[in-house]
């Protein structure tokens, strides 16, 4: 740590040190003025935060040997049961009741692939758990368990966008699987975007510590109230360093509705694209300084179309809150719920302006038509689907125009061994532009000496040449 100079520090302490008496400083006169606690705030959280175990059977090769891909080819990627041998791999994480009835919300990657989970209430009584729907994208699952009728204590949702840097919250948790553990700390920072934790990044920052097993727990506001579920922390060792990160309410109560509805998370489609605006694009549009989103992509006949917005507008703030980046867009529209309206404030040829787009699901045109891709040819063993609007937003792709999508791969298969990945754009075959699933699929069951396979990854062109 850098230390000033000691003559420093006790310059700064006397410019920082008022002239002011006991009696106007308002000095505490009594014990019970002195005494500050979370004590009546904890009695009414903590009994509504769970503990969440999961337990998933891992199968691995018996044999070093057989791990090895070019021996699981022969299998299909799949070793027959006495090749391989099982272990349980246990993991723990916390959640939070928000329906009397059973209802708990927790990470994604709490319950991700857990063949069970197990919700343990904070009076030790234990519940099986059914995993009513998670979102990967939003870091955010829904759990239900049978209470048998039984009114279970919940947490009532707090307006994460009322929160100030500054204000006092607990965060509430099993850290390290210890038993229910509560700490306290600060908001630090508000719509932190550049966490690299979800698709969906606007979190709450906080310096209440928050270690492994606390994600899924809840982060509470001085009222009582849910304003984040703890999700993250910044670590080069594992445990708190102050920097923790919790998704905000507003967020998770979108996906709770949306689940709880229908099932899975469908959020409104905008059908544009853009970039966060830099000190560069704000100088060449005069805009007082570099803030919003410049619209660069427009799909045709989608909402932002159909509500007039033009390429080269900047969108500066949804329903009155400032958008800065792309992420926080997508989070502010993310919030909100499909068929009603989202109110664009939309910067235009150096006016400012209200726009009103109707908020819709995605749609799925064209068809995906999902296909396993066999035989003899560089993609065999990829699933590929036509790119959609429903897909692009499912899989978190970004605006993208159309085409084919490498959905998964086949262990052990060719197009694993060409390191082919999920999330390519199939873009041509042997030269031949690739613009739906059968097209492909009539241009790899051609009988040919050599192959040449283009692909975008992550706004990179590759080009994979494999010879007959």
């Amino acid at each position: 740590m850098l230390k000033l100079p000691t003559l420093a520090l006790v310059a700064l302490a006397f410019v920082l040190t008022p002239s002011i008496s006991p009696v106007q400083a308002g000095n505490p006169t009594s014990r019970e003025q002195i005494k500050l606690s979370f004590a009546p705030l904890v009695r009414q959280a903590v009994p509504a935060v769970v503990n969440i175990y999961t337990r998933r059977v891992v199968r691995t090769a018996a044999s070093p040997l057989l791990a090895d891909p070019f021996f699981r080819q022969f299998f299909g990627g799949n070793l027959p049961p006495g090749m391989t041998r099982e272990r349980v791999q246990n993991s723990l994480g916390s959640g939070v009741i928000v329906g009397a009835e059973g209802v708990v919300v927790t990470n994604h990657h709490v319950i991700a692939q857990a063949d069970e989970v197990t919700v343990v209430l904070s009076d030790r009584r234990e519940f099986e758990a059914k995993v009513i729907g998670s979102d990967e994208r939003s870091d955010i699952a829904v759990l239900k368990i049978d209470t048998k009728g039984e009114k279970l204590p919940t947490l009532a949702f707090g307006d994460s966008d009322a929160l100030e840097v500054g204000d006092l919250v607990i965060a509430v948790g099993n850290p390290f699987g210890v038993g229910q553990t509560v700490t306290s700390g600060i908001v630090s920072a508000l719509a932190r975007t550049n966490i690299g934790v979800s698709d969906y990044r606007s979190f709450i920052q906080t310096d209440a510590a928050i270690n492994p097993g606390n994600s899924g727990g809840a982060l509470v506001d001085m009222d009582g109230h849910l304003i984040g579920i703890n999700t993250a922390i910044y670590s080069q060792t594992g445990g708190s360093v102050g920097i923790g990160f919790a998704i905000p309410s507003s967020l998770v109560k979108a996906v709770l509705t949306s689940i709880t509805q229908g099932g899975k998370m469908v959020r409104p489609w905008l059908g544009a694209g853009g970039e966060a605006v830099t000190q560069d694009i704000a100088q060449s549009l005069k805009l007082a300084r570099p803030a919003g989103v410049i619209i660069n992509q427009i799909a045709k006949d989608g909402p932002a179309a159909r509500a007039g917005l033009h390429l080269g507008d900047v969108i500066t703030a949804v329903q009155g809150r400032e958008v800065d980046d792309p992420e926080a867009l997508r989070f502010r529209l993310a919030t909100l719920p499909l068929g009603g309206d989202a109110h664009l404030t939309v910067l235009r040829d150096g006016t400012e302006r209200e726009i009103e787009i109707r908020l819709t699901p995605p749609p799925e045109d064209p068809p995906r038509d999902t296909t396993n891709i066999t035989g003899a040819n560089p993609l065999s063993g990829a699933t590929l689907a036509n790119l959609n609007p429903a897909l692009v937003e499912e899989i978190g792709l970004g605006p993208v125009a159309g085409g084919v999508v490498v959905l998964r791969i086949d262990g052990g298969s060719i197009a694993q061994h060409l390191q082919i990945q999920p999330g390519d754009i199939l873009l041509a075959v042997n030269d031949h532009k690739v613009a739906s699933v059968s097209e492909a699929k009539r241009l790899l069951a051609a009988d040919a000496r050599g192959w040449r396979v283009t692909l975008s990854r992550g706004g990179q062109t590759l080009s994979l040449m494999i010879n007959g």
